[in-house]
């Protein structure tokens, strides 16, 4: 189910409030000698078509800026590691400085969870009275928190604590904490102390357990949903985080220093950035509204012009994403940083635009308000546009898109300079051809590569934590539990996998989705972008999309048919609810938890108490 909504008015933090915070930070550093490590996991079998070859040369914005954030703090000693380079890191054998890092944070995706729990396992093996602070994030937590703590009371690890919003939530964490901290106090022992006297009660985005040394949480205390920052310029300058990135290795220990500076654009050639967040649309498969909370939020045009040019400047980086809900949400804002990335010049007068190559995501409805103004974001060096079509007919969700429309939006970009990237769902009532109508898959596809779409993107529709459909796709029985015996996996809900489906022929349409890919990438198509080329500009990068597409192709051809041999087995197990947590769930005065599920029920013996009884989910 969605995220519950914050009272009115609530919803975002005083201005300012960021900004305070990072001073204040470095004032601690003055008096505290942190050693931190924050680690990013990254389930390698995800490898496949749409994330193939981005995944590993994009490194997560979120993770680079928590330790961003500590080093722009002075906390100098930090280190951030990212599992797709150095898939064999092992928390237990890290050493910073030749000492056991003071603190561990652990982020995961919904699909990477899997390694996020190994991790947590591997760290927990530190002896207690040496272990790290041990944080869990990401965006799994911010929907799923109480799933880094394990039940099994034969192997119950679990991160000290669990951040379930975004950097400014650690932030306000971290600063509690070290003003708790007494001079040369272990930062664990701090944080156990400071929790137990009720110093994170009043921090709305924690989830914390109650629980013995070695045992199985007593129960979870979710101190509720998090305010979210609505001026993205408080946050730190992403130039701070890449300072700090681990050197790719297959070893399980940390370098003894943080990747060379002039080997970063090699492995992470392209930045992800902030630059807005917020949706009008409402689309039921998507937790994006109540996740902003119906909010709009943006950086300033300047700030993101400048976080652009100093990445270049700095590293030589020369493609961003901005990793946005929907760039052209709100026209006047979209044109304000629109023109001051046009406007920005690098290398002594040179227009930034003709240096840098940025793309990010925007629906057919918003790109058609902006007709006007693709020109000018073509000069800031806007080279390709991520569309959610899903479907072209809106038969399956309905975005303002129609066949038309989304014709006409397509040529709108390509004739503008920039390259459409379509993104579709293919959903159980599509089918793979049909005829007299645009319905089906193949159809188009081929309607959206005569628009000139550069790349495709299908997935299909999976439970989605935070979404008004994942309760649906529980309770009537479509989404899966196991299938020929093989249960579901974290890594399987990625869009690639078929997982939740009434079909009489579930494998029909995973095939689809493999015969999709390979009607769209293929050496005829690479042949004719070679041969034939619509234009000269654009000809070379068609066919660098369609290299890049047959590889991608090859791992989904190497990895469905694994996945389709077990759907065509057939005996499949549904699930009839939502998955909940396994341990008790409660706020901090004794209520159901803000990240639980209403039938968690929570009687508390003492609301000031940290004891009570929980409701049997």
């Amino acid at each position: 189910m969605e995220l519950p909504f914050r009272e009115k008015g609530d919803e975002l933090l005083k201005p300012g409030t960021v900004t305070a915070l990072r001073e204040r930070l470095k004032q601690h550093a003055q008096r505290h000698d942190l050693r931190s490590v924050a680690a990013y996991a990254f389930d390698h079998r995800t490898r496949m078509l749409p994330f193939y070859f981005v995944d590993r040369r994009m490194s997560p914005g979120g993770v680079r800026a928590l330790g961003g954030a500590l080093h722009e703090a002075r906390f100098d000693k930090t280190r951030v590691v990212l599992q797709t380079w150095n898939r064999n890191f092992k928390p237990s054998r890290m050493k910073l400085d030749g000492q056991v890092p003071d603190l561990f944070m652990a982020s995961s995706m919904m699909i990477h969870s899997g390694r996020m729990k190994e991790m947590l396992r591997d760290v927990c093996r530190i002896d207690p009275g040496k272990r790290p602070l041990v944080i869990a994030g990401g965006p799994h937590m911010y929907y799923m928190p109480w799933d880094a703590f394990s039940a099994d009371e034969e192997n119950p690890y679990r991160p000290d604590i669990a951040v379930t919003g975004e950097l400014p939530v650690f932030l306000e964490f971290l600063d509690v904490l070290l003003t708790e901290r007494a001079t040369d106090e272990p930062l664990r022992g701090a944080f156990l102390r400071a929790k137990d006297q009720g110093a994170f009660d009043h921090m709305p985005g924690l989830v914390y357990p109650i629980a013995e040394e070695g045992k199985v949480p007593e129960a979870l205390v979710d101190t509720g949903i998090q305010r979210l920052l609505g001026d993205l310029d408080e946050l730190p300058h992403p130039i701070h985080g890449y300072r700090v990135m681990e050197r790719p290795s297959r070893k399980q220990t940390l370098g003894d220093r943080p990747i060379d500076k002039n080997r970063i654009r090699k492995y992470t050639p392209i930045s992800a950035i902030e630059m807005t967040y917020g949706c009008k649309f409402r689309c039921p498969y998507c937790p994006i509204p109540a996740y902003n909370q119906h909010k709009d939020r943006r950086k300033s045009p300047q700030r993101i012009a400048n976080e652009m040019k100093t990445l270049y400047e700095e590293y030589g980086i020369r493609f961003f994403f901005g990793s946005d809900d929907n760039f052209f949400n709100r026209k006047p804002r979209s044109i304000e940083i629109i023109e001051e990335i046009a406007s920005t010049t690098v290398d002594g007068g040179t227009r930034m635009g003709k240096r840098i190559s940025w793309g990010t995501e925007v629906t057919v409805h918003d790109t058609l308000q902006m007709r006007d103004h693709l020109r000018r974001a073509r000069d800031g060096g806007c080279k390709a546009l991520w569309l959610g079509v899903e479907d072209m007919t809106a038969t399956f969700i309905k975005k303002g898109q129609s066949v038309d429309k989304t014709r006409e939006a397509f040529q709108l970009i390509w004739r503008n300079g920039i390259h459409p990237m379509p993104m579709l769902m293919h959903d159980d009532t599509q089918p793979l051809i049909s005829f007299k109508s645009p319905r089906g898959l193949i159809n188009q596809l081929q309607l959206l590569r005569n628009a000139n779409a550069m790349s495709a993107q299908v997935l299909l529709l999976s439970p989605a934590p935070g979404t008004k459909t994942n309760k649906e796709l529980y309770s009537t029985g479509t989404a899966y539990k196991s299938v020929n015996g093989r249960p579901i996996e974290p890594h399987m809900i990625d869009g690639n996998h078929l997982v939740a489906s009434k079909h009489k022929r579930p494998w029909s349409k995973q095939l689809n989705v493999l015969i999709g890919y390979m009607f769209f990438y293929n050496p005829l198509r690479l042949l004719k972008a070679l041969v034939l080329p619509k234009n000269r500009r654009g000809h070379f990068a068609d066919a660098g999309a369609q290299l890049i597409g047959m590889a991608g192709v090859v791992q989904n051809i190497w990895r469905t048919p694994r996945w389709l041999y077990h759907l065509l087995r057939g005996r499949i197990e549904r699930h009839d609810e939502e998955p909940v947590s396994p341990i008790p769930f409660r706020s901090v005065d004794g209520k159901p938890a803000a990240h639980g599920l209403p039938h968690q029920t929570v009687e508390a013996d003492d609301p000031g108490s940290k004891r009570f009884l929980v409701g049997a989910p």
